[in-house]
């Protein structure tokens, strides 16, 4: 090692150099307190010090709501188009100048083009896992999977859920549940993991229905009474199951089943809340604004993301769909490898297209009108893109090594772009971002140092996320 000066120079982490302290001495710190005799100090000196330089986090956004695009959207049809590649790349979809000069957007997305100068793009996200599963759980946890495997399987071994991460660490104390998640449970073939709590136990799980909020008769049953039981008796109830399980010593031997007993109390509290049925309540909206997020299950559930945290939900996810996608025109994710009576270009311009050109801009607008765009992150991502060339199908396969996010609100910065992609839409060029960097800049937004960590059943420790892409924030 060089000296400078006479001395051994300290190499700062990124989060050190941007000035992002923990509360806590994290693991990596004591490791680096090793050495140091080197410099003359001991470990109480160096908790002081650091103590005294520590820098809390500035919390940029109040809420995130988590758009999820199951089966991987077109990044080049999209929001990295490539007008001047060759035919093969560029596909039939062509491009329209948006407000932000220089800045096109798919032709078929005339109304969004005017939403540009507001949000925020990465164009330089990358992975390697190919399956959706896999793919799936990297972007529900912002962790490597342990394989890159289409049977790769729910476990308390995985990585929980942002969510869950969030009601961890930060919960909220509005009387709403800090996490909310609807309106499917995404699989393909097996359970997608990263849709729950995992090892920090069912205490932290998102509040999850699959009830449709574009039925006219849209209710939850969770938050409905049984008929001819009062509060009050739901509450001694609970109370008398409390007392045999103290009794029993049942809390005290099972952490498990301390999870479900805080579970319980979160249900009761839940049930017995007019605050939370009224935020679930989407008959409380005019008939107009309903149909300006579009009578689809999709659009409704953006609407209703909207009413969950104006009530005081810190993070809401909405899955696009409960499917990857495949044949149909009408229902189904991104997923369009294209068949022989369904090809890629036949499908996205008549439903995927035109119902994100519908919910996305009416979302950000929304938010504006109430007081709620800049401290709300809005995350717009599927688990990958497509591939840079156009399939035998005419359509376009898997394709993680290199695609967009959108992000809006929560200080960003307004028609920004983030990173960039080859002249084939094909790899990242500049500023590659990952899936733990993507989590990293979530937590970031929140308040909630990325270096935190957090532990498994076997008191391991793991970090929550990777280097926050600071520079994408105002």
């Amino acid at each position: 090692m060089n000296l400078v000066n006479g001395k051994f120079p300290i190499q700062l982490s990124r989060h050190q150099q941007l000035g992002v302290q923990s509360s806590v001495l994290h693991r990596r710190d004591a490791i680096r307190a090793g050495g140091a005799g080197l410099l003359g100090l001991n470990l109480p000196k160096i908790l002081a010090a650091r103590d005294k330089v520590k820098t809390p986090l500035v919390q940029r956004a109040k809420r995130v709501i988590f758009l999820f695009q199951w089966g991987g959207p077109s990044h080049i049809d999209m929001f990295d188009m490539k007008p001047n590649a060759p035919e093969e790349v560029r596909g039939p979809l062509k491009p329209i100048q948006s407000v932000v000069p220089g800045l096109p957007i798919c032709e078929l997305m005339p109304r969004m083009s005017k939403y540009m100068d507001q949000v925020c793009l990465i164009r330089s996200v990358h992975h390697t896992m190919t399956n959706h599963n896999s793919a799936g759980y990297y972007a529900l946890s912002g962790h490597e999977p342990p394989s890159n495997d289409q049977r790769l399987r729910d476990s308390l071994d995985l990585y929980p859920a942002y969510g869950s991460v969030v009601d961890y660490l930060s919960p909220a104390t509005t009387g709403m549940p800090t996490s909310v998640s609807y309106p499917y449970t995404i699989r393909d073939g097996s359970i997608t993991p990263g849709q729950h709590a995992s090892f920090l136990g069912k205490a932290h799980d998102p509040f999850f229905f699959e009830n449709d909020p574009n039925d006219d008769a849209f209710t939850l049953p969770q938050l409905r009474l049984p008929s001819g039981l009062s509060a009050s008796r739901l509450n001694r109830r609970r109370f008398i199951q409390q007392t045999i399980d103290k009794q029993t010593a049942l809390l005290e031997s099972s952490g498990a089943a301390q999870g479900f007993d805080l579970y319980y109390d979160r249900a009761i509290r839940m049930l017995t809340s007019d605050k939370v049925r009224s935020a679930f309540d989407l008959t409380q909206e005019s008939e107009s604004v309903r149909e300006s997020y579009g009578r689809t299950t999709y659009g409704q559930s953006c609407l209703l993301s909207r009413r969950l945290i104006e009530s005081g939900v810190k993070f809401v996810t909405v899955y696009f769909s409960n499917s990857i996608g495949g044949r149909s025109i009408d229902k189904g994710g991104w997923d369009t490898h294209g068949f022989d009576d369904t090809r890629m270009f036949e499908i996205i311009p008549k439903y995927h297209l035109p119902i994100t050109e519908q919910t996305l801009p009416t979302l950000l607008e929304d938010l504006q009108q109430r007081g709620l765009y800049d401290d709300t992150l809005v995350v717009w991502m599927g688990e990958f893109g497509r591939t840079p060339k156009i399939n035998k199908n005419v359509s376009r396969d898997h394709w993680p090594q290199c695609y967009t996010v959108l992000l809006a609100g929560g200080c960003v910065k307004q028609g920004y772009v983030y990173g960039s992609s080859d002249s084939h839409g094909a790899t990242p060029d500049e500023n590659p971002v990952t899936p733990e960097d993507l989590a990293a800049t979530i937590y970031y937004a929140l308040g909630i140092d990325p270096a935190t960590e957090i532990y498994t059943r076997d008191d391991r420790p793991l970090v929550i996320g990777g280097d926050p892409v600071t520079e994408i924030f105002a």
